[in-house]
């Protein structure tokens, strides 16, 4: 059987604090009925009685891992699969050769889409053909690009006056000719400007910093042709342009064993997205491996929170802290040490970024040894990271900062966190030689 995990790192792919709670109540023996774990595939299954006649039936691909559960929870993984796993972690589930005939079925779906992609696709391409594609494309961004342009000039002319009442409408009406146009990265941006607007006190300068923003892509879309490549490769993907992963992973892979250190989800543009933030043991370098996926359908976790993997990992053009898992050398092995960076370094890489990626919101970082702490900022308090340097940095909290507050204890922390604009928005901590998700 393979090396079962650790209890922590069962709790680090909850989506949330009360998907824990939950799954800790239904983690005894008692309340689960044919369980039992197999090595190929690797998986662990079972029923749990709900208050319904029909137990849930839950499987975990541990190779994922991926999640089904026949209850009706939209959360990934749900209560059931987060018991089923800490019960195996427990080991109170028995290793059986094969799976019960609900997870072989499913587990063979799986199985078998894979192959489907991996499969090489005997129709021969037509070079021909593809070009006239992309060249129509090219038409369709460029003339929505043109008229963006025209637009923002009319923004500026006609001043702001009155932008933080006139609502999304006449926004997303600028946005939806982008998408049409082929450029939904600029249709994102168009949205920015609504979401500035109505933004409260102090919205002028942010829906003008936005407009700023917006015209540098488009004339940087203009001069593509004499851009540097990585300089081009991050505006086409800022405006919009389609990749494939298999071009990602045909790129050469960056080798290293990665911690596997915490997972979020969001949703944005009726979209959720999990990310997943990294950093190599010997390069010290962070990354986030993203995935997208339509609200109520799960999302596969490509690498086991609370785990190291020395895997290939292969960055995305145009986005250099945006990677792709692809060879894997061997199993996950458990974290056993999280070491961070200094606030100065973070702040030199953030600059960093900012040079090759001006339109850059958030960006993977490890604080090592901070501290968080109430400061007073003008007329309110507000939290900050403080390091042994003395080095600080403004905290945007996701909910509410009482958990961190909770796990530092007055004591520094290594904090796993997002670098945006506004400051560190904390995603994990590790501590006592544990990975907290807060």
């Amino acid at each position: 059987m393979a090396e079962r995990w650790s209890a922590e790192q069962v709790v680090a792919l909850a989506p949330d604090a009360s998907s824990v709670a939950a799954g800790r109540k239904l983690a005894v023996p008692r309340t689960w009925s044919d369980a039992g774990a197999s090595t190929a595939p690797a998986a662990v299954w079972g029923l749990c009685q709900g208050s319904g006649k029909t137990p849930y039936a839950t499987v975990v691909d541990l190779a994922g891992p991926a999640f089904r559960c026949s209850c009706p929870s939209r959360k990934f993984p749900c209560k059931h699969a987060l018991a089923l796993l800490l019960l195996w972690a427990g080991g109170d589930v028995p290793d059986v050769a094969e799976p019960a005939e609900h997870a072989r079925e499913w587990l063979s779906s799986r199985a078998e889409r894979a192959a489907r992609t991996e499969r090489p696709s005997t129709a021969a391409p037509d070079p021909d053909a593809a070009a006239r594609r992309a060249e129509r494309r090219r038409a369709r961004v460029a003339d929505g690009v043109a008229d963006l342009e025209r637009w923002l000039h009319d923004q500026v002319e006609q001043g702001l006056t009155g932008s933080d009442r006139a609502g999304y409408g006449p926004y997303e009406q600028v946005a939806a000719r982008l998408v049409d146009a082929q450029a939904p990265g600029l249709a994102d941006g168009v949205r920015n400007l609504a979401t500035a607007a109505a933004s409260g006190e102090g919205w002028p300068a942010r829906l003008l910093d936005e407009l700023a923003l917006l015209h540098l892509l488009v004339r940087g879309h203009a001069r593509l042709d004499t851009l540097e490549e990585s300089t081009a490769a991050v505006v086409r993907r800022r405006v919009g342009e389609p990749e494939r992963q298999q071009d990602v992973l045909a790129a050469p892979g960056l080798r290293d064993r990665w911690q596997v250190l915490a997972q979020h989800d969001t949703v944005r543009n009726r979209l959720v997205v999990r990310r997943v933030h990294v950093r190599g043991e010997a390069t010290g370098r962070d990354a986030v491996v993203v995935l997208f996926g339509p609200p109520g359908q799960p999302l596969d976790v490509p690498l086991p929170v609370g785990t190291v993997v020395d895997a290939d990992l292969h960055v995305h053009p145009g986005d250099p802290t945006r990677v792709s898992v692809g060879e894997r050398h061997g199993d996950p092995a458990p974290l056993r040490e999280v070491r961070g960076t200094t606030l100065a370094q973070v702040a030199d890489a953030w600059s960093g970024l900012l040079a090759v990626d001006p339109w850059a919101t958030a960006m993977p970082v490890v604080l090592g040894d901070v501290t968080p702490v109430r400061r007073r900022d003008g007329r309110s308090r507000a939290w900050v990271v403080v390091d042994a340097a003395g080095d600080t940095l403004p905290v945007v909290f996701r909910d509410d900062p009482w958990r961190l507050v909770a796990v530092a204890g007055g004591r520094p922390v290594t904090v796993v966190a997002d670098r945006t604009v506004a400051g560190v928005r904390p995603v994990a901590a590790w501590c006592d030689d544990e990975l907290v998700p807060l």
